[in-house]
This record gives structure tokens, C-alpha cells and sequence, in this order.
């Protein structure tokens, strides 16, 4: 099972030279893949989560790209309908093309109502677009003498009904975020039948789950896969491994913007589930 990192492209401590640093202690550390998250205008309600500076992921990876060498490369997630689908396909592909075939393309409806004002996108059709989005984007790249995109993966986020048929129908993977290991294990197997419906090999499970080492065991229904001891955490990637896991991406950030200012609390914990996973 691969290993991957989500690093903070926003907030008051991330500038290029961080963003180096992560991506480098990242790859030095035997992770496989390393994601980025996606906004565009830092609207109030995107800023209450994730505040300026944000730094665009097309731009932000294609430089992290000439950083390293062996690590894959990702979003999680792309919000679909900012952006035309032609210009996702082509700079998506020219990515992939560049970094070697090292592209995830990890894609997401949004969520935040006002920033789809700000883009003038109508935010209660954010579903359909990103249908419509996706299937054109697949289409462009069928273009392989134009675009050369390569045999990019898409993994489709979310965890609505509607986000469970897009993966079926787009997904090489299902990706969804920050889930209790009851959730996956009920809903995998249904996204399994959701894809055997249309006719269609079921996607690959790679969860983005959260980081977040305690001292003492953390119980109760509502724990997070990835959330407690290091012995917790590695049994979470155990029993997401048995489920079928491909991919399983650590989310470090726990909501505190001044979390960006000292990222060597973050790489210590991925450090230490990285040592479990070679002492294995």
C-alpha cells in the first residue's frame, strides 16, 4: 500500500522555500505521493479554513516537480467547475508530461458559496459541471498526438450519493476525506455495486485520512481513521489496507492556520508512521 502526504499550500508559514522543505522531507522519507489542495479566491468563507497565502496547485506542483524526482504529484482536491475543462485537460497533461507520469488528479465538487460567486460560477450546479467537466476532459486527452497527457489517474472525492456514481463512472480511484474506518467499511462495498450498475470495474479505495499522534488511545465511535497512538494509526492502515486500499494519503493539518508555521511538528508524525511501515 502507497503512502502519501496532503501539504499545506496555504496559511501564514507556507512560502516556496517550505513548500520545498515539504516536498523534499516528503520524498527523503519514502512517502510515494505528495497532494496539494485547490482554491482560487480567498473569499471569507474560504479564509475561515484555509487562509491567504494560497498558493494554485497546476503552478504550485509543476515547481515542486523540478524539486524531486521520484515522488507522484496531486491534487486533493481540483474543484472542477473553477476552471474550463480544456484548460484542466491541458494543463493537467503538460504536468503529467513534464513531472515524467507522475500526476494524481484528484477532483471535488466544492463547497464554498462564495468563492463560486467570486468566479461567477453557479455554485447550485456544481455537480453537473463537474460531470460535464470530467467527461470533456477525458475526451480532450484521448487527443494523445495533442496533449500527451498520458495514462493520468483520476481519483474522484466526496462522499454524497451523487460523489459515489461520479467515482463509478470517472474514478480510477473513490478519495474520500477524513472518514471514521465504520463509514469506509459500510460504504466501500456500495461504491463497489455502484460501478458493477454502469458496467465498470470498481475504483481503487485511496483515502485522504487525518494525522493527528496522541499520547493515549483515542476511542469512541466518532475517531477518525488515522486519529491516536502510533499503534492506532498503524492498525487504521492495516484494516485500510485489508479493505483494499491502494493509496492512503495523511492529512497532517488539524485547522490552525499557525500549524504553517512550524511544519517540523508534521513531518515528525509522518516520520513516525514511515518507520512503522518499514519496520514491517
Amino acid at each position: 500500500m502507497r503512502l502519501g502526504v496532503n501539504v499545506p499550500n496555504f496559511g501564514p508559514g507556507t512560502d516556496p522555500c517550505i513548500l520545498r522543505r515539504w516536498a523534499q522531507t516528503a520524498e527523503g522519507l519514502g512517502l510515494d505521493l505528495l497532494m496539494v489542495s485547490d482554491h482560487v479566491v480567498i473569499t471569507p468563507d474560504v479564509a475561515q479554513k484555509y487562509p491567504a497565502p494560497f498558493y494554485e496547485p497546476f503552478t504550485t506542483l509543476a515547481w515542486l516537480a523540478g524539486c524531486t524526482s521520484r515522488i507522484a504529484l496531486g491534487t486533493t482536491v481540483l474543484i472542477v467547475p473553477y476552471r474550463h475543462p480544456l484548460l484542466v485537460a491541458r494543463m493537467a497533461a503538460n504536468l503529467n508530461d513534464l513531472s515524467g507520469g507522475r500526476l494524481v488528479l484528484g477532483v471535488g465538487v466544492g463547497w464554498a458559496r462564495q468563492e463560486f460567486e467570486a468566479l461567477g460560477v453557479a455554485h447550485e450546479r456544481r455537480g453537473r459541471l463537474t460531470d460535464e467537466h470530467l467527461a470533456a476532459i477525458r475526451a480532450a486527452w484521448a487527443a494523445e498526438h495533442d496533449y500527451r497527457s498520458g495514462a493520468i489517474p483520476i481519483w474522484v472525492g466526496g462522499n454524497s450519493d451523487a460523489a459515489l456514481r461520479r467515482a463509478a463512472r470517472f474514478g480510477e480511484a473513490w478519495h474520500p476525506l477524513r472518514n471514521t474506518m465504520s463509514y469506509l467499511r459500510e460504504t466501500w462495498p456500495r461504491l463497489k455495486d455502484l460501478a458493477a450498475e454502469q458496467g465498470r470495474p470498481a475504483p481503487d479505495l485511496a483515502p485522504r485520512i487525518l494525522l493527528r499522534v496522541t499520547a493515549s488511545p483515542v476511542t469512541g465511535p466518532e475517531r477518525l481513521a488515522g486519529e491516536g497512538t502510533i499503534e492506532q494509526i498503524a492498525d487504521d492502515l492495516e484494516q485500510l489496507r485489508l479493505l483494499g486500499a491502494e493509496t492512503v494519503v495523511l492529512d497532517p493539518f488539524s485547522g490552525d492556520p499557525d500549524e504553517t508555521l512550524h511544519p517540523e511538528a508534521a513531518w515528525e508524525m509522518i516520520a513516525a508512521v514511515a518507520a512503522r511501515r518499514g519496520a514491517r
